[in-house]
């Protein structure tokens, strides 16, 4: 989600003007020792303020309905005051603690090559010790102990060159390896040497991927830590971690760090790793994002305002051809370290992480005589810029007996769009881990088109919010070369009557080159949806699936994080010509962002689903007041349905910091004193200039975790943060 946030520079001012330098024998300190380090919180339920709730989740809601019916005491704050700090607030009632930070050790072995706690932590999910007794990893097992996994999407600021040094995480990095002898350029040098620039790309990779970690609650104290005495393990970007990529052919062979060969469809690393899924077999399914940071954009033919580039590979009058090969001016592909330059289609997927298993342990499919058993890109659902995943369950969240896996994902950019994928065989009840992943294998994707969606916002339908009273309708499109669905543009650049099939095919069709394979279409998704017409969103954060949705309805939530660039199509499907782009395009005007509700045709059986409808469930708001948030991004469902979202933004927006929010969807609270139907509380807030990433709950919804992701990221070298020291 790598934000790129317009930053409140009087609200930076104030907090750099109460930074104070700490001296020792008239020295400064380390600078290492105040940096700003991504943090994993735990925000702990401890007392119920006399609502007689039990739970974290269960004493907001009563807050709420307090609130609502005019019974909330004047001296209580709530929602939490919205403001910023170099701290983690939340409400009364709680406590908070830190879990872990960025380069803690994550065992006993203290050394530098031993696994630590990566960067720039995202996603996390909770796995109550013991659920596998109830046969789903949601709201299951332990509240007091879990393995839980965090996701590292990236490194904040600029990584050193031959000819510059590294500034802010990077500069934090540096002097990490140089105090542990691993490079022997000073962290604030100028000049890097090719030696020490391979070192650091090495390392800087084993920042990146996934940590899986077991944590454990104080009963005395109610604060979390990680158990250092677990087999906790890393998965990074090295070739230290393997995946198979299932359902698609990469580019080219792809060999390990040391340029050994690996075996056929297996690519090295994972990275660029943001939100994610947890599977109801228990499995993690984690979103790798900005990958073209670190290889290039394999979509090479738009430019990041969504205008077409000529002579890119994508030109009509032939079929597209994708650049793949690393790009020279790419974070990993500019390195001198063996091994480091990679095909940008190794990366951009959904990935199946089998967690505790060995990192190296690629997945071999059941279907194909294999185990089942490992770790595997999954290639059928294709590539974009994942943010998530979710899966459709029952109530119990369990996978549904007799219905094909569903699985919706999201494609975090600006124009990005909801995806769809079902797979070809039905889910039997009794079916082995193995046998369920192997349903994975194959199926048909789809992506959302929200027919009526404005160009002007990317929130409106003739000009108006729309309700569940007014709400859009939308179609599923199956987007592959089989396809027969319509292709939205049809009328406007055909008779009507088009295929999604045969505009792929085509060559000349919206002046965008054709598919020659479904292959292509896998690697080229956002190229693809935008050729045949399908409607642009305003960056889908995050979406989540809602079983036990109150409104007795299972529904899927999405968050839009905000737009305020031109579009690449018309309101017709028609993409703007790429020499009148500037003048032409319309630009979106969604600074603020949005939770939408999507509601399956058939709720109780999505696979069969081909239609839906969609409406506004909250809009941000700019301002100071007690309720006004901006920048949703990542979504949370309890084990009651009720919602909650974190920000990412507000801080630059607002002015205010990010934090952790619930959302009231219940109907029953439209009425009362304070009606608080679609109104968002806050209830958490992390340092300012950090986002709030991956919230979750602990199985007994007692605790609630959150990320402190890249706090000080936007002041140079950090200065505006120490969290989470103390200046």
């Amino acid at each position: 989600m790598k934000a790129y946030r317009m930053v409140a520079l009087t609200v930076l001012a104030l907090i750099i003007l109460t930074i104070t330098v700490l001296t020792i024998n008239g020295n400064a300190t380390a600078q290492s020792k105040l940096d700003p380090l991504p943090s994993m919180v735990a925000v702990t339920f401890v007392d119920g303020q006399g609502t007689g709730a039990a739970n974290a989740v269960d004493y907001v809601k009563a807050l709420v309905d307090q609130y609502r019916t005019g019974e909330l005491s004047a001296d209580f704050q709530f929602p939490l005051e919205n403001t910023y700090g170099d701290t983690v607030r939340a409400l009364d009632g709680f406590n908070t603690s830190v879990v872990v930070s960025w380069l803690d050790p994550l065992t006993e072995d203290e050394s530098a090559e031993a696994p630590r706690f990566g960067a720039n932590n995202d996603y996390i999910a909770y796995f109550g010790e013991g659920w596998e007794e109830a046969g789903t990893p949601y709201f299951q097992g332990s509240g007091d102990a879990a393995w839980v996994w965090v996701n590292h999407e990236y490194i904040s600021n600029a990584q050193p060159t031959a000819e510059t040094g590294p500034t802010g995480q990077h500069l934090t990095l540096a002097k990490f390896l140089n105090e542990n002898g691993l490079i022997t350029a000073a962290p604030d040098e100028q000049v890097w040497s090719e030696a020490d620039l391979a070192t650091y790309t090495n390392w800087y990779q084993k920042q990146l991927g996934g940590t899986w970690m077991r944590i454990v609650k104080d009963p005395e104290t109610n604060t979390w830590s990680v158990d250092r005495t677990a087999d906790n393990m890393r998965y990074d970007a090295t070739s230290d971690t393997l995946a198979a990529v299932v359902g698609y052919e990469v580019s080219a062979p792809a060999t390990d760090d040391a340029g050994q060969s690996l075996p056929e469809g297996v690519v090295p690393g994972i990275m660029a790793d943001c939100s994610g899924g947890t599977s109801p077999w228990g499995t993690i399914f984690t979103a790798e994002e900005n990958s073209q940071d670190y290889y290039g954009d394999a979509e090479t033919c738009w430019t990041s305002s969504n205008a077409f580039i000529p002579e890119a590979g994508c030109d009509a009058g032939d079929y597209i051809s994708l650049t793949l090969e690393p790009s020279e001016d790419s974070e990993f592909g500019s390195s001198p370290a063996p091994g480091a330059a990679r095909q940008r289609d190794y990366y951009g997927f959904l990935t199946e992480i089998d967690p505790g298993v060995a990192p190296a342990n690629y997945y071999e499919s059941a279907a194909d005589g294999g185990d089942g058993v490992g770790h595997r890109k999954m290639g059928t659902f294709g590539r974009v810029r994942w943010e998530n995943v979710t899966f459709v369950t029952d109530e119990n969240f369990q996978l549904i007996d007799g219905q094909p896996i569903v699985m919706y994902g999201a494609n975090d950019r600006r124009g990005g769009r909801m995806w769809k994928f079902v797979s070809s065989e039905p889910y039997t009840a009794g079916m082995t881990t193995p046998e369920i992943r192997a349903l994975l294998d194959d199926g048909t994707v789809y992506v959302a088109h929200l027919a009526g969606l404005d160009a002007n916002t990317g929130f409106t339908i003739g000009g108006e919010v729309p309700t569940e009273s007014t709400a859009g309708q939308g179609q599923w499109l199956e987007i592959s070369l089989e396809s027969e669905d319509i292709a939205p543009n049809a009328a406007a650049l055909g008779d009507g009557t088009e295929t999604i099939g045969e505009a792929l095919q085509d060559v000349e069709w919206n002046n965008i080159g054709g598919f020659e394979t479904d292959n292509d279409v896998l690697s080229a998704h956002f190229t693809a949806a935008t050729k045949v017409g399908v409607k642009e969103t305003n960056r889908p954060e995050d979406l989540e699936w809602n079983p036990a949705d109150l409104s007795g309805t299972p529904r899927l939530y999405v968050a839009f994080t905000n737009h305020g660039r031109p579009n690449a199509l018309d309101d017709d499907g028609v993409m703007y010509d790429p020499e009148l782009h500037d003048t032409e395009s319309v630009v979106r005007e969604d600074p603020l962002g949005s939770i939408f509700i999507l509601e399956e045709a058939d709720p109780a059986n999505p696979a069969e689903s081909t239609e839906f409808t969609y409406w506004a469930a909250w809009t941000g708001t700019e301002g100071v007041g007690p309720f006004d948030a901006a920048n949703p991004d990542n979504l949370m469902i309890d084990a009651d349905g009720g919602v909650w979202f974190g920000t990412d933004g507000n801080f630059g927006r607002n002015g205010t910091a990010d934090g952790v929010y619930y959302l009231d969807m219940n109907p029953n609270d439209a009425t009362g004193a304070n009606p608080t139907f679609g109104v968002a509380f806050r209830v958490a807030a992390g340092p300012s200039d950090s986002e709030a990433t991956g919230p979750a709950l602990s199985a007994d919804m007692g605790t609630i975790f959150f990320n402190v992701q890249h706090p000080g990221e936007a002041v140079e070298d950090g200065i505006a943060s120490t969290w989470p020291q103390v200046r």
